[in-house]
């Protein structure tokens, strides 16, 4: 995180994301921010709070896109939820606390894998150990014959030797080993109700310390048992409290979490029906995100320096209908640009994982040759801006249904059609998509045009 300075997170972020600057400033700083109090001395570092953000922006402008990005950038474990999820405590649904608890555990499988790679040299050679033994049971008179300079030893030896050159060449790959695994037994039905992530932890760790283990053998080709054996070692080799200790340290600090769909629990003035349960969701996140501790299975975790960035379209309501202590825990409010023409035209062509870059190499695949002229992206952007305007406007989606349209006839008959190279220019654009405007109906809801067209 301290490598990279807010002007590189923009570059970054520009690298996948067109536009909305404001924005990514905003995120930018925020992630700074977090670097900058690490740096503080131990009093004042728990007295600075995260800069939580509030973007406000129609859907498909990238609300979502940024927050993901960002995550990846820093390493940071990072959930996005929908604040639509979640129910006042009391009520049937999953309370505001499981998200503390989804971070967590997405923490842990991040250091999980580095802890992988620390211990990857050991676990290889024991698997490679452990499959010798699979493919060369040993018999009881092999165990009770304790001489290495023996003659069964030496056979043994050589032929475990012979194995194992043949299993480093890849060549018993398809060879059936039996190998036993142990799986937690869970009674069915149990939590048929109410999910496991909602027992108390305490709870949960009572049941995993009750619950046997069930032991079973089963019949594996060798390329999946070294998966079963690799992972096997692994947890032996990982200090499990290490890990978690761990863990808990990046949620507390590093943890970013996007909450989506915020303006749906606004509440414009009624204070009957639904509205009660909006403002009850409010009331339970206010504590998260102001700063509490949520009991987890791995032990208590702070909320006080995670980063929450919200968002939402607010079409019918704003971010002041909010609860005024809830806004006051979200500082940073930034708006994000509807798009335009020149926006498609930018996503279309700019971003490294663009569509067209994507379903060149999707083509590509099957030995088909595609190139998009300049005048077929501006035609495809043309049909996506007046989509957006004669039906529902879902931003940068809309490329989604234009794309896998212009696409469809190819990727049917791609098989057939290997080493041929295409151009896909504006008048094949306009041949492909000219009926999917003409019944404003169906593009209301992205259908598919019912005429089916030859190439």
């Amino acid at each position: 995180m301290q490598e990279l300075t807010p002007r590189q997170v923009v570059e970054a972020l520009d690298r996948y994301i067109v536009g909305q600057h404001e924005a990514k400033r905003a995120v930018a700083v925020a992630i700074r921010n977090r670097w900058r109090r690490q740096q503080l001395p131990e009093a004042l570092r728990g007295e600075v709070g995260p800069k939580n953000i509030v973007m406000v922006g129609p859907t498909g402008v990238g609300k979502t896109e940024i927050a993901r990005r960002l995550a990846g950038l820093v390493n940071a474990p990072f959930i996005k939820v929908e604040a639509t999820k979640y129910t006042e405590i009391g009520y049937h649904g999953r309370d505001v606390e499981s998200m503390i608890r989804d971070l967590l555990e997405f923490a842990i499988h991040m250091i999980r894998g580095e802890q992988t790679e620390v211990v990857r040299s050991e676990a290889d050679r024991r698997t490679e150990e452990s499959l010798l033994d699979a493919l060369i049971p040993a018999t009881d008179f092999d165990r009770s014959d304790t001489d290495p300079a023996s003659e069964t030893a030496q056979r043994r030896h050589r032929n475990r030797e012979k194995l194992r050159a043949a299993l480093k060449a890849g060549e018993l790959e398809d060879r059936h080993v039996r190998i036993r695994i142990e799986q937690k037994a869970m009674p069915a039905g149990m939590f048929a109700a109410v999910g496991v992530d909602q027992m108390d932890p305490e709870l949960q760790n009572l049941f995993e310390r009750i619950m046997p283990s069930q032991p079973r053998d089963r019949q594996l080709p060798v390329g999946e048992a070294r998966k079963v054996f690799f992972d096997q070692h692994c947890d032996a080799l990982i200090d499990r409290d290490k890990m978690t200790a761990m863990a808990v340290q990046r949620t507390e600090n590093s943890g970013i979490i996007f909450l989506d769909e915020l303006d749906k629990l606004g509440t414009n003035g009624g204070l009957h029906g639904p509205d009660v349960s909006r403002q009850g969701v409010q009331r339970d996140l206010l504590p998260i995100v102001e700063g509490s501790t949520v009991s987890t299975r791995h032990g208590p975790v702070r909320t006080d320096h995670i980063l929450f960035i919200a968002a939402g379209a607010f079409h019918r309501t704003s971010p002041n209908d909010l609860m005024p202590e809830l806004q006051g825990r979200f500082p940073i409010r930034v708006q994000l640009e509807e798009l335009d023409k020149d926006d498609f035209l930018r996503i279309l062509v700019e971003p490294e994982n663009a569509l067209t870059k994507q379903q060149v190499a999707l083509m590509a695949t099957e030995g088909v040759l595609i190139e998009f002229t300049d005048d077929a992206i501006e035609s495809m952007a043309e049909f996506a801006c007046d989509m957006n305007n004669k039906a529902q406007n879902i931003g940068a989606r809309r490329l989604h249904t234009i794309t896998e349209k212009l696409m469809e006839t190819l990727s049917f008959e791609a098989p057939e059609r290997h080493g041929e190279s295409i151009t896909i220019d504006r008048a094949y654009v306009r041949d492909r998509l000219h009926d999917i405007t003409r019944n404003e109906e169906l593009a209301r809801f992205g259908f598919h045009s019912l005429k089916n067209e030859e190439p």
